[in-house]
């Protein structure tokens, strides 16, 4: 077998990651080290961090793997650019663009101008990066595999099967009809622009009502064979006005939406940033959501009746919907399903990896491996910890400061501090992969307090009131605790909480009766699973509520950072490894 570097490069997520004979070594996010969210580039700190997480040099590396082949669906881009496209002169512009791009080679060579580079680099569809990300590192040897997203080499959707390490791709719906752009679009006409805000009318849309399913219909519907069509005169992206670019590595879209056939679709004009919401806000982002969730259901329902099986493998940008997937069980026949850890772009370089992986495979009935945790970052030891807090010795002589060697008895003092009200920022192991923090780059606070969402949001997170915090839960207690048992390991499903159950956890319980959860389990990390196992004993709750352990930046990735956020905010802790950090009160 070989060392591949997947890498998704150039647009928003930048990613690496570092497969060695079959096995994923190394994972990470450039935004976590260049602390810019989304940021788009060449990842160049990614994979430095991945070849030295295996104690290798560049010249070691056999494929590099990019997520994006310029050659995909060139027939359809060209047919399109003749006979459709009303501004010719995007498509010089794209050409001229992509000529002044630095080769892959090129950027190897500037970034690591000291070591050799001698990898075959290999071109991944977009699409099948997305499908391979999925299916590829499933439990399934057999699925239905789906992706969808915005657009990638000039498509915005493919689905198939995956058999073993072979993905048979069945269908792929071109440029210019997209669901993703259907959903961006009105994201950005509820007034929030910037790049990946899609998540903020997941949150928002359970406080509205379905007043807009007619209008919406008309923009976005379906079509016998399982897919879908925009009616573009809603949607500018098609006409070349459309600007997908980067500032300092921060990703921008401009304006998707057609403002004067929207407002008079809907007899509102768009919401302005920052401008107060009100019920035509709620209800329009319901009515989305729920639009959105009947094409996907279309095309689960027709595709599910087609190939007869069971087991739903699904990646893409909206993959990333997760109050969509937590109904995938309730409205279509799939008994199984599995989402990606990280459903984006970033994503993708796991893909592009694993499907080279899959070329390299004489045996095509096995699969090499299973990703069931996303713990594939940085870590940093208690010695390196303890350093750094001696350096900071001055401006910590106010703050109590204690090392817990003992595992227990750490996770039993912390989840006696999380009980007594305490916000907790908790720093452990290795790095999550993917948008969510998973319990090593958290904050955790006790979800059975009714005011622990406006103390967090006032005291460190300070954003939309809006938004939900969600339940880390033991997996073992998932089917006492929620109306459906499942495995989901990457916060990537909206289950609904048991009616009886909601109000002992206030906090985490949405105001539709509903929780982002990730299932937590000895195996995939110990440490947080006694962490909860403690907080349960104390409280008979085995839930903790946790949100990403950051400040309105990406996810903290370094000690040095954790503690930075908790001495800009209000947290009453901080434990880094088997340091616990407190307030004096």
């Amino acid at each position: 077998m070989s060392k591949i570097i997947g890498i998704n490069a150039y647009h928003g997520d930048s990613s690496a990651c570092l497969i060695i004979d079959g096995k994923l070594i190394a994972a990470v996010e450039e935004e976590r080290f260049k602390r810019v969210k989304h940021w788009a580039g060449f990842p160049a700190e990614s994979i430095s961090y991945c070849l030295s997480e295996a104690g290798i040099k560049l010249g070691d590396i056999d494929y590099v793997s990019i997520n994006s082949d310029p050659g995909a669906n060139l027939l359809n881009k060209v047919v399109y650019s003749i006979f459709r496209a009303p501004n010719l002169s995007l498509i010089y512009d794209r050409l001229i663009k992509r000529g002044k791009k630095t080769s892959i080679e090129d950027e190897f060579k500037i970034a690591f101008p000291n070591e050799k580079f001698n990898a075959d680099v290999q071109y991944i569809e977009h699409h099948m990066s997305h499908l391979a990300s999925a299916h590829l590192v499933s439990p399934f040897n057999q699925s239905v595999v789906v992706s969808i997203d915005g657009f990638g080499d000039f498509s915005s959707g493919s689905w198939g099967v995956g058999r073993g390490n072979l993905i048979q791709v069945d269908k792929n719906i071109h440029f210019p009809h997209s669901l993703g752009i259907f959903y961006q679009a009105f994201t950005q006409y509820l007034g929030f622009p910037h790049f990946g805000d899609e998540y903020k009318v997941m949150g928002l849309a359970p406080y509205g009502k379905p007043k807009f399913l007619d209008q919406l219909r008309k923009v976005v519907k379906p079509i016998e064979d399982g897919s879908y069509t925009l009616s573009l005169k809603y949607f500018t992206h098609h006409k070349g006005v459309v600007d997908h670019g980067n500032i300092d590595g921060i990703p921008s879209v401009s304006n998707l939406f057609n403002q004067e056939s929207v407002e008079q679709l809907l007899g509102f004009p768009p919401r302005e940033a920052g401008e107060d919401m009100n019920a035509f806000h709620f209800d329009l982002a319901h009515s989305v959501q729920a639009v959105y969730e009947e094409i996907l259901f279309h095309i689960l329902n027709k595709l599910h009746n087609k190939y007869k099986i069971d087991y739903l493998t699904v990646a893409g940008g909206c993959g990333n919907n997760s109050v969509a997937n937590g109904k995938i069980y309730r409205m279509t026949p799939f008994k199984k399903v599995y989402i990606a850890a990280s459903s984006g772009d970033s994503g993708g370089a796991i893909g592009a990896a694993f499907s080279t992986v899959a070329k390299e495979t004489s045996d095509k009935e096995l699969k090499l491996f299973r990703m069931d945790h996303a713990y594939w970052g940085p870590s940093y030891s208690n010695e390196y910890i303890a350093s750094l807090l001696d350096s900071k010795k001055y401006q910590l002589s106010d703050f109590s400061i204690r090392e817990v060697a003992d595992k227990k008895n750490l996770c039993r003092e912390v989840a006696k501090m999380i009980a007594d009200n305490n916000v907790i920022g908790w720093f452990q192991g290795r790095m999550e992969w993917g948008p969510r923090a998973l319990g090593n780059r958290s904050i955790l606070a006790d979800p059975r307090k009714s005011d622990m969402k406006d103390i967090i949001n006032l005291k460190i997170k300070k954003r939309e009131s809006f938004r939900p915090f969600a339940p880390s839960i033991l997996r073992e207690s998932v089917s006492k605790w929620f109306e459906e048992d499942d495995d989901v390991p990457f916060m990537m499903q909206v289950f609904q909480i048991k009616k009886e159950k909601r109000k002992l956890i206030p906090t985490v319980t949405h105001i539709d009766g509903s929780g982002r959860l990730q299932t937590v389990t000895s195996e995939s990390n110990p440490l947080y699973h006694m962490l909860i196992s403690e907080f349960h004993n104390i409280t008979g709750v085995p839930i903790l509520l946790n949100t990403s352990f950051n400040e309105n930046e990406p996810v903290v990735c370094k000690p040095e950072e954790a503690l930075e956020c908790f001495l800009r905010t209000s947290m009453d802790a901080v434990v880094l490894g088997s340091w616990i950090i407190s307030r004096c009160k």
